[in-house]
């Protein structure tokens, strides 16, 4: 199990989406975060998948952290029962912010933003500006499509194995959290290990 100090970045939708699941995956891993003595970082709003995680974390126990731009406040709803809630003037601050406090990363179902920041902080991975892990939880095959694009990437010559590899994929919350903790632990360990 990671250490309490460790923190967890939760990218997700600022919307519910279409199914039940989503939210019902959001839930779990924000319980998850809380059960295992863990941090919450995200985006700091109160609507969609993101409150979902947050009041989760909250209700199970877990220190949470949030970042949102001044202009999100309103449209996302800035969630005021967090630990710590920090209002920033852009999107660049918000990601650099949220990925600083962080020692792992973890993408649920989401949109646009969701899909950038996965692969800001796993392209800063493969520059070497960090060392920490990165998950997607696939959802009822939500990313399925996207899975099949990475691999082909690679097929096709624009993606080496060894960057594919870094970002781990399952469809359980619960296994795919367990794969970050350990991936984390084994950074973490590293002489040479890298934070943002």
């Amino acid at each position: 199990m990671m250490p309490p100090s460790l923190s967890l970045c939760v990218y997700c939708g600022s919307r519910a989406g279409g199914e039940p699941s989503y939210s019902a995956a959001a839930d779990e891993v924000g319980t998850l975060i809380g059960r295992s003595g863990w941090q919450l970082v995200y985006g700091g709003g109160r609507a969609g998948l993101m409150g979902r995680v947050a009041d989760s974390a909250i209700a199970s126990g877990a220190r949470t952290v949030g970042v949102i731009p001044q202009s999100l406040m309103q449209r996302e709803l800035g969630h005021q029962g967090l630990d710590e809630l920090h209002v920033v003037e852009t999107m660049h601050e918000r990601k650099q912010m949220m990925a600083e406090r962080s020692d792992a990363f973890i993408a649920l179902p989401g949109g646009i933003g969701t899909f950038e920041e996965l692969f800001e902080v796993w392209t800063w991975r493969q520059l070497g500006y960090h060392d920490k892990p990165i998950a997607l939880l696939n959802v009822d095959g939500y990313y399925d499509k996207l899975i099949e694009f990475l691999d082909q990437t690679q097929d096709r010559g624009f993606v080496a194995a060894a960057q594919r590899k870094l970002l781990l994929v399952d469809s359980d919350a619960a296994t795919l959290m367990a794969r970050i903790t350990n991936a984390a632990l084994v950074a973490s360990r590293s002489d040479d290990y890298r934070r943002i």
